[in-house]
């Protein structure tokens, strides 16, 4: 591959809350001649403000920063600099955040596992081809993703979820969604198994290391 000169340097937004990762990160891109890095940031709001002012070529999204949602960030930043690439670097490796994020627009999603050269790579290679997406996840995630049917949670499901996040028994679910309390023990066996959760809490807390649904106050009782 041949890299850019300077003056046609691929421009890159840094976001990830740990500076000292931000700082690696910078110093691998930096290697790379074709690569010039032109902001950093580690919320989503501060993240958002930088991709429009500086108008990257590609964004490094880390998936767990502070503030918005990692699918409204992108959400934003598609909205505000629509040629931007946007690439996310996650620790979790699971299919439903992936399709999310594919359905949000992104362009890539890289493992921190990944080596410099894969990285270095990735950069290249959704800024050179505007339809190319470049996966950096297990067999599993992928296989999840090609046949998204399997394993996905319903809008039903994730809807029951949200509110079990919120701390209301089957019966309140039920009650706010106008369902039988039998649906909804229906719809909580189903999520366990999809999410492979051994309890309510562990399927709570899944559903929000993966983004399924946001967190919340506890809700009150009805």
């Amino acid at each position: 591959m041949v890299a850019e000169t300077s003056s046609g340097a691929i421009s890159v937004v840094l976001v990830d809350d740990h500076a000292l990762f931000r700082e690696g990160l910078r110093e691998i891109l930096e290697c790379d001649g074709g690569i010039r890095i032109v902001g950093e940031a580690g919320d989503s709001e501060t993240a958002v403000a930088v991709v429009t002012k500086t108008r990257p070529d590609v964004v490094l999204l880390d998936v767990e920063i502070p503030g918005d949602e990692v699918t409204e960030t992108v959400a934003n930043i598609r909205k505000l600099s629509p040629d931007t690439r946007i690439i996310i670097l996650s620790m979790y490796d699971g299919p439903q955040l992936l399709t999310r994020l594919l359905s949000a627009g992104i362009r890539g999603y890289l493992l921190k596992s990944v080596h410099r050269h894969e990285l270095i790579a990735a950069v290249h290679s959704v800024h050179e081809d505007a339809s190319r997406v470049v996966l950096a996840v297990s067999r599993h995630s992928l296989a999840r993703v090609e046949s998204p049917s399997t394993g996905m949670l319903s809008e039903k499901e994730l809807e029951v979820l949200q509110l079990a996040a919120q701390a209301l028994s089957n019966v309140q679910i039920a009650r706010r969604l106008g369902l039988a309390e039998a649906t909804v023990k229906r719809h909580m066996r189903n999520i366990f198994v999809k999410l492979n959760a051994v309890s309510r809490i562990d399927a709570v807390n899944k559903a929000l290391a993966t983004a399924l649904i946001s967190p919340q106050n506890r809700g009150e009782a009805d």
